[in-house]
């Protein structure tokens, strides 16, 4: 090969180098520019996964807090902690009824802030020392009531009884006929009934549809010969048939039955309000004679009861013949005026009819006898007064309870402990010194029995909130055992029985800082015992036993149940 041969090989592999070089370069450059964007997007979507993470972790510490708060869990006003391996630090601090929470997620150094404002809810406001439903106030001797007080029905005391503040007695609904079987007339079959031991009474079965004081009833029969007076009892039900617990009861004179069919009416001695839907029996009790004897007409025609034939006292009952009749009656609810009777009042009355008593300010009423002034007609008589909290309220506050676990029958002595939320199936006793420091809502199925000078407060964590005890069961506070709330202003503990029994709830010395509520059964107060304020629908209190009211009982707010715990406001991130 020759020189020049040489030089243009040579020449010719440098400029293969150098166009391989050049698209080498080219190349390099388009990777760099679509790889480094996609770098750069890569790690920026990296970034903000980080961050979103940090943001879930605040925001999840945020709910967190705001649960605790719903269902009465305790809630410290720092706290750091770490959810899927980022940290979060939440502060609460407190305003004038509210909140404001904020937490700071951190993942990897990524923060996110997340700021909630709290604000307390509406709350349930007590606004009487006393306030009853159709049972009534009755006040014993040298008993006081320091605050107002209202009542569904009477308000009747003893020498020495007063009330500070003013005092209402409303009248119930007006008087209406709620159940009744009454045609056609004549009716189409009769029952005979008091001609033989074995079928000496009769009873009817009924269910009334709205809530409300029964006042009278009225039967469709006539005589035979000359029977003797009957005694016409309301009663329970036990197992489709009349039970042995007798809720009023009345006299009907035998002169007041013909030997022709008619309505006689008997009026009623007591006035216990009825529960829809609920079975009860008017029975017919009287003696037994073959010549002497009641008869009262009948049909099959009422669709929410039937009648039976037997004897009240063995509690052995048998259907009708035939079978399935119905006895012609009439069950009127409502039409009771209010009426106050022996009670030294310190600032206004309100009743439909007041007698010997003494009133300082005005005395409204329509009838009146042996007080210190006569009527003034000008208002009208008081309405019916609904109670502060409803069963609503108690189920949404039995549920925070059950949110935090379920035990059985507790037996606390000498020591101390925390308790809540939680369901006890059983009773829960607390005596001889122990503090029991409820830390949510407790929800005990059976009784509670508080006593020999043991302590139930509620925990510093509750701040100016109050707490919730329920009992299914009957309540008692005995010897020196109290309640506390939080320490705060406007802590107290609500004491709640669902029980509809005459011993619902039972205070024999002065509570405390407590509520008292049993809207279905009696609280009865004993001993100089007292308590911040009582709902029921009836109040008994014995010789000396004082109510003092305290004006913040308008608006308690609970952390869980009516009050809504606390209503979120603003949600936003910060810096």
């Amino acid at each position: 090969m020759s020189l020049f041969s040489k030089k243009q090989s040579k020449k010719r592999g440098q400029v293969m180098i150098i166009i391989v070089l050049f698209f080498v370069s080219i190349s390099m450059v388009i990777i760099f520019g679509v790889v480094n964007p996609l770098v750069r997007h890569i790690s920026m979507a990296r970034s903000v996964s980080i961050s979103e993470k940090s943001f879930y972790t605040a925001e999840a510490a945020i709910e967190d807090v705001i649960y605790r708060y719903k269902f009465g869990l305790p809630v410290v006003s720092s706290n750091t902690f770490e959810i899927d391996g980022s940290s979060v630090s939440v502060t609460v601090t407190d305003g004038l009824n509210n909140k404001v929470v904020v937490a700071t997620g951190d993942t990897n150094n990524y923060f996110r802030k997340i700021e909630a404002h709290l604000t307390a809810g509406a709350g349930v406001s007590f606004f009487y020392g006393l306030q009853t439903g159709t049972g009534g106030i009755f006040m014993s001797n040298n008993s006081i009531v320091k605050g107002n007080v209202y009542a569904n029905g009477n308000i009747s005391g003893n020498n020495g009884a007063r009330i500070t503040g003013s005092a209402y007695a409303a009248n119930s609904a007006s008087l209406n006929t709620n159940q009744s079987n009454e045609l056609p007339l004549p009716p189409t079959e009769s029952i005979q009934f008091g001609s033989s031991y074995n079928a000496q009474d009769v009873a009817q079965s009924f269910m009334v549809t709205e809530t409300a004081p029964i006042n009278k009833i009225a039967v469709y029969l006539k005589k035979v010969g000359t029977p003797g007076n009957l005694t016409v009892r309301i009663v329970n039900n036990n197992g489709d048939k009349p039970g042995t617990a007798t809720l009023a009861q009345g006299t009907m004179s035998a002169s007041l039955v013909t030997t022709s069919f008619g309505w006689v009416e008997i009026p009623l001695s007591s006035n216990p309000e009825l529960v829809p839907g609920q079975v009860y029996w008017l029975v017919l009790d009287g003696g037994n004679n073959t010549s002497k004897y009641y008869i009262i007409g009948a049909n099959s025609d009422y669709s929410n009861g039937v009648a039976k034939i037997g004897n009240q006292s063995t509690s052995v009952w048998n259907n009708t013949s035939p079978s399935g009749l119905d006895f012609y009656f009439k069950i009127f609810l409502g039409g009771l005026t209010g009426t106050i009777n022996k009670v030294l009042i310190g600032s206004d009355a309100h009743a439909h009819t007041v007698t010997n008593s003494t009133v300082t300010a005005n005395l409204y009423c329509q009838t009146g006898s042996g007080n210190n002034k006569s009527c003034n007609t000008s208002l009208p008589d008081p309405s019916p007064e609904a109670f502060p909290i409803s069963d609503a309220n108690i189920a949404e506050w039995k549920s925070a309870a059950e949110s935090g676990g379920t035990v059985g029958s507790l037996n606390l002595s000498g020591t101390s402990s925390s308790l809540g939320p939680k369901k006890i199936n059983g009773n829960l006793n607390v005596s001889n010194g122990y503090v029991l420091n409820v830390t949510g809502t407790v929800y005990v199925t059976g009784d509670i029995n508080i006593s020999n000078n043991a302590t139930v407060k509620l925990s510093s964590s509750y701040g100016s909130n109050s707490g919730v005890v329920i009992a299914d069961g009957n309540i008692y506070v005995s010897n020196n055992a109290v309640f506390a709330g939080s320490g705060q202003t406007g802590s107290y503990i609500l004491l709640v029985s669902t029980n509809n029994s005459s011993n619902a709830i039972n205070v024999y010395n002065n509570a405390g800082t407590v509520i008292l509520n049993a809207q279905k059964g009696t609280i009865n107060f004993a001993n100089n015992a007292g308590a911040k304020s009582a709902v029921a629908n009836r109040i008994n209190l014995s010789n000396g036993a004082t109510i003092t009211y305290e004006s913040g009982l308008i608006n308690v707010n609970f952390s869980s149940g009516p009050s809504g715990g606390y209503d979120i406001v603003k949600w936003k991130e910060v810096e």
